[in-house]
């Protein structure tokens, strides 16, 4: 597969990838805050409020991978640009919503273009850097979005107390307008977009060129002409699908049940009562997931490239991705109660609390690309997944009368653990994945991102009611301890990643052409 030489624009890349994944993350953190008074100004039922989250999450969730497939058929500017506008115009329709159904059903249409702009912003770094500068943009990336989770609640409670709930959703209009407007305006300039394969032939097969070169032209001191290679007149061209065909609609299809159903039964899950609702759930997706495999091994162009989920490191990275978010939002969400419930916080106070994580995430970010340098992704990221744990561990020790101190050591160390597994295990999952399919391992790492925090937030609330006289006190309880379990898991995932030996690699298969050979890469 070679490369088209285009002019690279990174600036704008950069500025859409960093401020689109920034007002995602702004945008969970200070819907948060804004429920409770949305609840009252619209008369709505608590169910129906936890629904303008579920909505959401059931959305992005079921189209994250199927987006990143469009970015690569079709172009990540474009996807991102559909996506970014759509969210502003989503947000300011809910601004204006009259009643409850309104904002319900344009938050689940929100968590569609939320869909199609997330994968888009690590497609687009993917295709804009060299696969061994990667690890800064990512890092910027992350530390934006440890930046937008942190200010969230800050900024959120301002807003609602002086404005109401309806200002938090008009924040975000103004940078995914300006970000959506960007991508338009630079288009695919600021991309190295992959050629694409020639009609009938494989994703495997390197391109044959058919114009002798200079060395291999006939000439009359040379002989007859070389006869053409046996493996172009032995090979029976396969039909490439196009248009629709080429998406996989009924891949994309049956891994939206798969997945929404999954994310709906973790949800569900994690609600007073709803333990069956939520097993029936997952077991469907259990269903729709065994028919997708089936299927995918039968697709001409699966919605799923083999190639990458053969890569050992983007399967490893993804479990580092899914185990590390489970156990953080998991210890978040035990964390968040025991402060206020038992402690008796107000909600500032708890943010007080825990603003080290935050911290950590922010000032850590750009360390991590330095760190991956010199000591590689495996170790790199074994080092962060140990830290973790221990923060894990940490909490889970924490009694009724924990002081700010043992709070903000246990925080500060969940920070600093999981932005250099982000930051590590991303750059190893954009990296390691071939360049025409930047946006489906995008998407896959969002999915990671999604399902692991449904994950540890429905581990932690049935673990918690099986230790009533307890409640929410970390030390009186099983359920800290069992995500210090999943943060554990996160080790044996990262030892899998490449050591230091192969960080100047682009890729697993790439080979470096002789000199008188031409380039081919394989995926």
């Amino acid at each position: 597969m070679t490369a088209r030489p285009v002019t690279v624009r990174r600036g704008p890349v950069l500025a859409c990838s960093v401020v689109g994944a920034a007002v995602v993350a702004l945008d969970g953190t200070v819907l948060t805050v804004a429920q409770p008074a949305l609840q009252r100004d619209l008369h709505a039922g608590l169910g129906q409020v936890q629904w303008t989250s579920t909505g959401y999450l059931v959305a992005v969730a079921s189209l994250l991978v199927f987006a990143g497939r469009l970015g690569d058929r079709y172009g990540h500017h474009r996807v991102f640009a559909v996506g970014a506008l759509g969210f502003a115009a989503t947000s300011a329709g809910i601004a204006l919503a009259p009643g409850i159904g309104a904002v319900i059903a344009l938050r689940v249409l929100q968590g569609v273009c939320g869909a199609l702009l997330q994968p888009a912003t690590l497609g687009m770094l993917r295709t804009a850097y060299p696969p061994e500068r990667l690890g800064t943009p990512i890092a910027v990336r992350t530390a934006a979005i440890g930046l937008a989770a942190a200010a969230g609640p800050l900024i959120g409670g301002a807003l609602v107390s002086a404005y109401g709930w309806r200002s938090v959703f008009l924040l975000g209009v103004p940078p995914t307008l300006a970000i959506g407007l960007l991508a338009l305006a630079t288009g695919e300039r600021g991309t190295r977009r992959p050629a694409a394969p020639a009609e009938g032939r494989g994703a495997h097969e390197p391109s044959i060129s058919h114009a002798p070169s200079r060395s291999d032209a006939p000439n009359a001191s040379s002989g007859p002409a070389p006869r053409p290679p046996r493996q172009a007149a032995a090979t029976t061209p396969r039909p490439t699908p196009a248009g629709l065909s080429a998406l996989d609609p009924v891949g994309a299809l049956l891994l939206a049940a798969a997945l929404g159903l999954l994310v709906h039964g973790l949800v569900e899950a994690a609600r007073p009562g709803g333990a069956v609702p939520g097993l029936l759930a997952c077991a469907g997706a259990a269903v729709a997931g065994v028919v997708l495999a089936r299927h995918e091994r039968r697709a001409t162009r699966p919605l799923l490239p083999a190639e990458l989920l053969r890569s050992v490191p983007v399967v490893a990275g993804l479990a580092v991705l899914l185990a590390a978010s489970a156990a953080l939002f998991g210890s978040l969400f035990v964390a968040t109660y025991f402060l206020q419930d038992v402690q008796g916080l107000d909600p500032l106070g708890c943010a007080l609390r825990v603003l080290p994580l935050a911290v950590l995430m922010v000032l850590g970010a750009p360390l991590c690309p330095p760190l991956q340098r010199r000591f590689g992704p495996r170790r790199t990221a074994t080092a962060g997944a140990l830290v973790l744990s221990l923060g894990v561990v940490l909490l889970s020790r924490l009694d009724a009368r924990a002081g700010a101190a043992p709070v903000g050591v246990s925080a500060a160390l969940l920070g600093a653990g999981f932005v250099v597994l982000m930051v590590t295990a991303t750059s190893v999952v954009v990296h390691r994945a071939p360049e025409a399919h930047a946006g489906v391992a995008g998407g896959l790492q969002q999915t990671a991102m999604n399902i692991g925090p449904a994950l540890g937030v429905a581990v932690a609330t049935l673990l918690l009611a099986l230790a009533p006289l307890g409640g929410f006190v970390p030390a009186a309880g099983v359920a800290v301890p069992a995500l210090a379990v999943i943060a554990a898991l996160a080790v044996p995932a990262a030892l899998a990643l490449p050591g230091a030996a192969d960080r100047g690699r682009t890729r697993p298969g790439t080979t470096s052409p002789g000199p008188d050979r031409g380039a081919c890469v394989r995926s």
